[in-house]
């Protein structure tokens, strides 16, 4: 089986899970008391591609300390959003609260093949 490149658009794994996250969990994160439950743990980021430039929100899991959210990556080697935050990182926003705030996203791979993508929020109001 051949693997798909990152040029290649995405993949079947990839567009299965654009698909569940657009139908499913995004609209379940606007729904009143369940967004607050929900929240606790899954969160929305938006960003615009490095490559593509197109602008890109779905939802991921999340947990914060602070200014520090971090996201872990499920099966990185499936997934290509994290590869826009290597080496210096890029700006991000991600729902807190139910506001938007901006911040740096740099990801990081261990030795073990793991994937965190480490946001610091700014001090600056939510936009």
């Amino acid at each position: 089986m051949s693997q798909t490149s990152q040029s290649d658009g995405p993949n079947r794994f990839q567009q299965v899970i654009g698909a569940v996250n657009r139908a499913v969990v995004l609209p379940l994160l606007r729904i009143p008391g369940l967004d607050g439950l929900l929240g606790r743990a899954i969160t929305t980021v938006s960003y615009t591609g490095r490559k593509s430039g197109k602008h890109v929100t779905f939802p991921v899991n999340y947990v914060r300390s602070g200014d520090t959210v971090t996201i872990g990556v499920a099966m990185p080697d499936r997934k290509t959003w994290w590869r826009n935050f290597t080496g210096d990182g890029a700006p991000i926003s991600v729902t807190l609260d139910g506001e938007n705030r901006r911040g740096h996203a740099v990801a990081s791979k261990d030795s073990k093949g793991s994937v965190r993508v480490r946001v610091t929020l700014d001090h600056d109001a939510a936009h």
